[in-house]
């Protein structure tokens, strides 16, 4: 695996570690950051496999363009749309005044970000544990 690969890699874990904790705070729980990071997880992940199959990606937070780039590598990763379509509204949605995230769109934003990672880190051929 490339060294860029595993830096995207990296940065996607250290977001999905922020996603949880902020999900499970009991004081102060941030709901809006934790869907955010659920988001930017998923977006490191579909880039750290571009990145290894050394196809060029725009700056986008969009996670179905990625995809639509992805899927020359990975077909079935078609299946991960709808998931990755729901999240793609959280790297802006409630980084502003005007909506917030509550703790059942946080949940589900964690629950989609644990299965996407399960099936990215399985076809990636790395550990689900680390």
């Amino acid at each position: 695996m490339k060294a860029n690969t595993r830096e995207w890699i990296k940065k996607a874990e250290a977001d999905f570690t922020s996603a949880k904790r902020e999900a499970r705070a009991r004081k102060n729980p941030n709901y809006d950051a934790a869907c955010f990071f659920c988001q930017q997880c998923m977006e490191k992940y579909l880039k750290a496999r571009l990145v290894e199959a050394d196809i060029p990606f725009p700056k986008t937070h969009d996670l179905e363009v990625l995809l639509d780039l992805v899927v020359s590598e990975q077909p079935f990763w078609e299946s991960l749309r709808p998931q990755l379509a729901e999240l793609t509204g959280y790297a802006t949605a409630f980084r502003y005044p005007g909506e917030s995230a509550t703790r059942s769109i946080c949940t589900a934003a964690v629950r989609n970000a644990v299965l996407l990672r399960k099936q990215i880190r399985a076809d990636m051929r790395l550990p689900l544990n680390e």
